[in-house]
């Protein structure tokens, strides 16, 4: 399960200092980027955080929310067949996958979810996934109310996948994160733009009591390993234990 909002009387994580530093570091840093956060208090924090994206497969991560909240409202399991593409779509990110979720889905009950979740900036149309934008805080928000949009009986199956994908795309946040003791549930996406390189990657990220949401959003970069360094270079600026050991 993901990790509860930390308590009312606790600071916020990640505070003003941590998203200054994330400031100041993408100035040294070629192309567009938005990064969003909300922090352990529901606050909205954010460098360029309206700035709208071309979604590339993070947008994988509302597709099987979507799909699982659609099983529910028909009060049944999961098929075997319905697992079968779900499951590849989050854990080695199968376009085909997707594209199978989503023809049972459309462009209207995906518009709904990205309602309910707040997200301002979220489009849709012409029949395809991979048309959808959106902003940095539109999937910080998304990834911090995932637990509540998730149907209950789904919520372990869906953090499961989304803390389960594979070690070669598991670059950026949850590398940073990981080997500093938080836990993080989290989709990527890459791709190419008339730009240049495309690289995303939104998540949340708990570690003991608190729990809070992270995305970073690039496109323009020269190339897909220098957009998977600037979403670690913001990761090592937000994902500081200190305040949080105490």
């Amino acid at each position: 399960m993901l990790a509860v909002p930390a308590t009312a009387s606790a600071a916020p994580f990640p505070n003003r200092d941590r998203i200054e530093a994330v400031r100041q570091y993408l100035k040294q840093r070629v192309g567009v980027v938005g990064v969003g956060v909300i922090d352990s208090q529901g606050g909205v924090r954010g460098v360029h955080d309206t700035r709208r994206f071309r979604t590339a497969s993070v947008i994988k991560a509302m597709l099987l929310v979507r799909y699982l909240r659609k099983v529910a409202r028909e009060d049944r399991a999961l098929t075997s067949d319905e697992r079968s593409h779900l499951e590849p779509m989050i854990r080695v990110s199968s376009n085909d996958a997707a594209t199978w979720v989503y023809s049972q889905l459309g462009d209207r009950a995906l518009r709904r979810l990205a309602r309910r979740a707040s997200m301002d900036q979220f489009t849709i149309c012409c029949g395809s996934w991979g048309y959808a934008r959106f902003s940095a805080r539109d999937q910080a928000k998304f990834f911090w109310q995932l637990e509540r949009l998730t149907p209950a009986r789904f919520r372990d199956y869906a953090t499961k996948l989304l803390g389960s994908i594979v070690s070669s795309q598991s670059w950026g946040i949850p590398r940073v994160g990981r080997a500093r003791g938080f836990s993080v549930f989290f989709k990527g996406g890459w791709g190419t733009t008339a730009l240049g390189a495309l690289v995303h990657q939104a998540s949340f990220v708990r570690y003991r009591g608190t729990g809070f949401s992270l995305a970073v959003l690039t496109d323009g970069g020269p190339s897909m390993s220098y957009g998977i360094d600037t979403i670690e270079g913001v990761a090592r600026r937000v994902l500081r234990r200190k305040r949080l050991d105490g």
